[in-house]
Protein backbone atom coordinates (compact mmCIF):
# COMPACT_ATOMS: atom_id res chain seq x y z
CA UNK A 1 0.00 0.00 0.00
CA UNK A 2 1.35 3.46 -0.87
CA UNK A 3 1.87 5.84 2.05
CA UNK A 4 -0.06 8.66 0.32
CA UNK A 5 -2.98 8.14 -2.05
CA UNK A 6 -4.86 10.83 -4.00
CA UNK A 7 -7.84 9.23 -5.75
CA UNK A 8 -10.13 10.97 -8.25
CA UNK A 9 -9.72 14.31 -6.47
CA UNK A 10 -11.40 17.47 -7.72
CA UNK A 11 -11.53 20.80 -5.91
CA UNK A 12 -13.84 23.73 -6.56
CA UNK A 13 -13.04 27.17 -5.14
CA UNK A 14 -15.60 29.95 -4.95
CA UNK A 15 -14.56 33.42 -6.13
CA UNK A 16 -15.30 36.68 -4.32
CA UNK A 17 -18.26 37.05 -6.71
CA UNK A 18 -19.58 33.65 -5.71
CA UNK A 19 -18.57 32.01 -8.97
CA UNK A 20 -17.22 28.41 -8.91
CA UNK A 21 -13.66 27.82 -10.09
CA UNK A 22 -12.53 24.27 -10.78
CA UNK A 23 -8.97 24.28 -9.42
CA UNK A 24 -8.28 20.54 -9.63
CA UNK A 25 -9.96 17.89 -11.75
CA UNK A 26 -9.72 14.13 -11.29
CA UNK A 27 -6.21 14.08 -9.80
CA UNK A 28 -4.73 10.66 -9.10
CA UNK A 29 -1.30 9.90 -7.67
CA UNK A 30 0.44 7.69 -5.11
CA UNK A 31 3.57 8.36 -3.05
CA UNK A 32 5.63 5.60 -1.44
CA UNK A 33 7.12 5.72 2.03
CA UNK A 34 10.43 7.65 2.25
CA UNK A 35 10.09 8.79 -1.36
CA UNK A 36 11.13 12.28 -2.46
CA UNK A 37 8.20 13.24 -4.69
CA UNK A 38 7.93 16.59 -6.45
CA UNK A 39 4.99 18.35 -8.05
CA UNK A 40 5.73 20.84 -10.85
CA UNK A 41 3.62 22.80 -13.29
CA UNK A 42 2.86 26.28 -14.56
CA UNK A 43 1.30 28.97 -12.37
CA UNK A 44 -2.35 28.33 -11.68
CA UNK A 45 -2.22 24.57 -12.10
CA UNK A 46 -3.28 23.86 -8.52
CA UNK A 47 0.02 22.70 -7.00
CA UNK A 48 -0.53 24.56 -3.72
CA UNK A 49 -4.19 23.56 -3.63
CA UNK A 50 -3.13 19.92 -3.87
CA UNK A 51 -0.58 20.40 -1.08
CA UNK A 52 -3.26 22.04 1.10
CA UNK A 53 -5.47 18.98 0.59
CA UNK A 54 -2.58 16.73 1.63
CA UNK A 55 -1.99 18.90 4.70
CA UNK A 56 -5.68 18.78 5.64
CA UNK A 57 -6.06 22.57 5.42
CA UNK A 58 -8.80 22.04 2.82
CA UNK A 59 -11.04 19.13 1.85
CA UNK A 60 -11.62 17.89 -1.70
CA UNK A 61 -14.92 18.64 -3.38
CA UNK A 62 -14.83 15.11 -4.76
CA UNK A 63 -12.49 12.16 -4.27
CA UNK A 64 -10.28 11.01 -1.42
CA UNK A 65 -6.87 11.84 0.03
CA UNK A 66 -5.43 9.18 2.33
CA UNK A 67 -2.28 8.63 4.38
CA UNK A 68 -1.52 5.07 5.43
CA UNK A 69 -5.01 4.13 4.29
CA UNK A 70 -6.64 6.69 6.61
CA UNK A 71 -8.79 9.45 5.12
CA UNK A 72 -7.39 12.97 5.65
CA UNK A 73 -10.08 15.16 7.22
CA UNK A 74 -7.95 17.69 9.16
CA UNK A 75 -4.32 18.67 9.79
CA UNK A 76 -2.28 16.12 11.75
CA UNK A 77 1.13 15.74 13.38
CA UNK A 78 2.12 13.05 10.87
CA UNK A 79 2.11 15.75 8.15
CA UNK A 80 4.29 18.83 8.72
CA UNK A 81 4.38 21.78 6.32
CA UNK A 82 7.28 24.05 5.33
CA UNK A 83 5.99 27.19 3.66
CA UNK A 84 7.66 29.53 1.17
CA UNK A 85 7.47 32.52 3.53
CA UNK A 86 9.22 30.88 6.51
CA UNK A 87 6.17 31.38 8.82
CA UNK A 88 8.39 31.91 11.86
CA UNK A 89 7.26 33.83 14.92
CA UNK A 90 9.36 37.04 14.85
CA UNK A 91 9.15 37.43 18.64
CA UNK A 92 10.56 33.93 19.24
CA UNK A 93 14.22 32.94 19.09
CA UNK A 94 15.49 30.10 16.90
CA UNK A 95 15.16 27.68 19.83
CA UNK A 96 11.69 28.88 20.72
CA UNK A 97 10.49 28.57 17.13
CA UNK A 98 11.82 25.02 16.84
CA UNK A 99 10.28 24.05 20.18
CA UNK A 100 6.87 25.52 19.38
CA UNK A 101 5.42 22.41 17.75
CA UNK A 102 6.87 20.14 20.41
CA UNK A 103 5.23 22.27 23.11
CA UNK A 104 1.88 22.10 21.34
CA UNK A 105 2.35 18.35 21.07
CA UNK A 106 3.12 18.26 24.81
CA UNK A 107 6.51 16.63 24.48
CA UNK A 108 8.33 16.45 27.80
CA UNK A 109 10.85 19.17 28.61
CA UNK A 110 13.75 16.71 28.64
CA UNK A 111 12.77 15.31 25.25
CA UNK A 112 12.34 18.83 23.87
CA UNK A 113 15.88 19.73 24.86
CA UNK A 114 17.22 16.51 23.36
CA UNK A 115 15.38 17.04 20.08
CA UNK A 116 16.30 20.71 19.98
CA UNK A 117 20.01 19.89 20.20
CA UNK A 118 19.63 17.23 17.51
CA UNK A 119 17.83 19.42 14.98
CA UNK A 120 19.91 22.51 15.67
CA UNK A 121 22.93 20.40 14.78
CA UNK A 122 21.21 18.73 11.83
CA UNK A 123 20.38 22.03 10.10
CA UNK A 124 23.71 23.68 11.00
CA UNK A 125 22.45 26.40 13.37
CA UNK A 126 24.59 25.67 16.41
CA UNK A 127 25.50 29.01 17.99
CA UNK A 128 22.36 30.74 16.68
CA UNK A 129 19.91 29.31 19.22
CA UNK A 130 19.23 32.71 20.83
CA UNK A 131 18.96 34.72 17.62
CA UNK A 132 15.69 36.11 16.32
CA UNK A 133 14.47 35.60 12.72
CA UNK A 134 15.31 39.22 11.81
CA UNK A 135 18.95 38.46 12.64
CA UNK A 136 19.15 35.53 10.21
CA UNK A 137 19.62 35.26 6.45
CA UNK A 138 16.82 33.86 4.29
CA UNK A 139 18.51 30.48 4.04
CA UNK A 140 18.98 30.28 7.81
CA UNK A 141 15.33 31.16 8.41
CA UNK A 142 14.26 28.36 6.13
CA UNK A 143 16.54 25.95 7.99
CA UNK A 144 14.72 26.96 11.20
CA UNK A 145 11.41 26.19 9.44
CA UNK A 146 12.68 22.76 8.37
CA UNK A 147 13.98 21.99 11.87
CA UNK A 148 10.66 23.04 13.43
CA UNK A 149 8.76 20.78 11.04
CA UNK A 150 11.04 17.79 11.65
CA UNK A 151 11.05 18.24 15.43
CA UNK A 152 7.44 17.03 15.74
CA UNK A 153 8.53 13.77 14.07
CA UNK A 154 6.20 13.76 11.07
CA UNK A 155 6.02 10.83 8.70
CA UNK A 156 5.55 13.21 5.78
CA UNK A 157 7.16 16.59 5.07
CA UNK A 158 5.08 18.82 2.79
CA UNK A 159 7.10 21.65 1.23
CA UNK A 160 5.47 24.49 -0.71
CA UNK A 161 8.17 26.15 -2.85
CA UNK A 162 10.41 26.52 0.21
CA UNK A 163 13.39 28.00 -1.68
CA UNK A 164 11.56 30.25 -4.16
CA UNK A 165 12.41 33.46 -2.30
CA UNK A 166 16.15 32.73 -2.12
CA UNK A 167 18.88 33.90 -4.46
CA UNK A 168 20.30 31.32 -6.88
CA UNK A 169 23.43 30.50 -4.88
CA UNK A 170 21.56 30.13 -1.58
CA UNK A 171 18.85 28.10 -3.28
CA UNK A 172 21.37 25.59 -4.64
CA UNK A 173 22.99 25.36 -1.21
CA UNK A 174 19.62 24.75 0.45
CA UNK A 175 18.80 22.03 -2.09
CA UNK A 176 22.01 20.24 -1.11
CA UNK A 177 21.20 20.75 2.59
CA UNK A 178 17.69 19.35 2.14
CA UNK A 179 19.05 16.24 0.42
CA UNK A 180 21.58 15.78 3.23
CA UNK A 181 18.83 16.06 5.85
CA UNK A 182 16.49 13.76 3.90
CA UNK A 183 19.18 11.10 3.55
CA UNK A 184 19.69 11.16 7.34
CA UNK A 185 16.06 11.44 8.45
CA UNK A 186 14.40 9.49 5.57
CA UNK A 187 11.00 11.14 5.73
CA UNK A 188 8.57 11.08 2.86
CA UNK A 189 8.87 14.47 1.14
CA UNK A 190 6.23 15.98 -1.14
CA UNK A 191 7.82 19.05 -2.67
CA UNK A 192 6.02 21.71 -4.73
CA UNK A 193 8.18 23.80 -7.07
CA UNK A 194 8.02 25.86 -10.25
CA UNK A 195 11.56 24.78 -11.11
CA UNK A 196 11.94 21.60 -13.15
CA UNK A 197 15.72 21.76 -12.61
CA UNK A 198 15.15 21.74 -8.85
CA UNK A 199 12.71 18.86 -9.12
CA UNK A 200 15.11 16.78 -11.21
CA UNK A 201 17.97 17.43 -8.81
CA UNK A 202 15.98 16.41 -5.73
CA UNK A 203 13.31 13.89 -6.66
CA UNK A 204 12.73 10.20 -7.10
CA UNK A 205 9.62 10.95 -9.15
CA UNK A 206 7.99 14.11 -10.50
CA UNK A 207 4.28 14.72 -11.09
CA UNK A 208 3.85 17.19 -13.96
CA UNK A 209 0.61 19.13 -13.73
CA UNK A 210 -1.34 20.84 -16.49
CA UNK A 211 -3.45 23.92 -15.73
CA UNK A 212 -7.05 25.05 -16.05
CA UNK A 213 -8.28 22.87 -14.44
CA UNK A 214 -5.27 21.39 -12.64
CA UNK A 215 -4.61 17.75 -13.38
CA UNK A 216 -1.66 15.35 -13.36
CA UNK A 217 -0.52 15.03 -16.96
CA UNK A 218 2.40 12.66 -16.38
CA UNK A 219 4.59 11.22 -13.64
CA UNK A 220 8.27 10.91 -14.55
CA UNK A 221 10.79 8.69 -12.80
CA UNK A 222 14.19 10.32 -12.22
CA UNK A 223 16.65 7.47 -12.46
CA UNK A 224 19.93 9.36 -12.07
CA UNK A 225 22.04 8.47 -9.05
CA UNK A 226 22.64 11.08 -6.34
CA UNK A 227 24.49 13.38 -6.10
CA UNK A 228 23.30 14.55 -9.51
CA UNK A 229 25.39 16.50 -11.97
CA UNK A 230 23.24 19.26 -13.54
CA UNK A 231 25.51 19.19 -16.63
CA UNK A 232 24.69 15.51 -17.30
CA UNK A 233 23.38 15.55 -20.92
CA UNK A 234 20.51 13.20 -20.06
CA UNK A 235 19.41 15.47 -17.20
CA UNK A 236 19.66 18.51 -19.46
CA UNK A 237 17.50 16.80 -22.10
CA UNK A 238 14.88 15.79 -19.55
CA UNK A 239 14.70 19.32 -18.16
CA UNK A 240 14.47 20.83 -21.66
CA UNK A 241 11.62 18.51 -22.66
CA UNK A 242 9.56 19.38 -19.59
CA UNK A 243 10.26 23.11 -19.91
CA UNK A 244 9.09 23.15 -23.52
CA UNK A 245 5.93 21.30 -22.56
CA UNK A 246 5.27 23.71 -19.64
CA UNK A 247 5.70 26.75 -21.91
CA UNK A 248 3.19 25.27 -24.34
CA UNK A 249 0.74 24.63 -21.50
CA UNK A 250 1.10 28.17 -20.16
CA UNK A 251 -0.38 29.55 -23.39
CA UNK A 252 -2.75 26.71 -24.21
CA UNK A 253 -6.51 27.08 -24.16
CA UNK A 254 -8.20 25.71 -21.03
CA UNK A 255 -8.95 22.02 -21.18
CA UNK A 256 -12.53 20.86 -21.36
CA UNK A 257 -13.90 20.36 -17.85
CA UNK A 258 -17.16 18.98 -16.53
CA UNK A 259 -19.89 21.53 -16.13
CA UNK A 260 -20.43 20.58 -12.52
CA UNK A 261 -18.41 18.86 -9.84
CA UNK A 262 -20.59 17.35 -7.17
CA UNK A 263 -20.02 17.36 -3.44
CA UNK A 264 -17.50 15.02 -1.87
CA UNK A 265 -18.96 11.54 -1.72
CA UNK A 266 -16.18 10.00 0.30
Amino acid sequence: MPQVSVANVSKVHVSMKGEPLLALHDVNLEVEQNEFFSIVGPSGCGKTTLLNLLAGFELPTRGEVRVGGELITAPGWERAVVFQEYALFPWYTVSQNIRYGMQRKRVSEAEQQKLLRHYIGLVGLKGFESRYPRELSGGMRQRVSIARALAVNPAILLMDEPFAALDVQTREYMQDELLRIWERERKTVIFVTHSIDEAIKLSDRIAIMAPRPGRVEEIKVVEFERPRDPTNPAMVRLAAEVKVWMRQQAFAAPADAPEEVGANRS
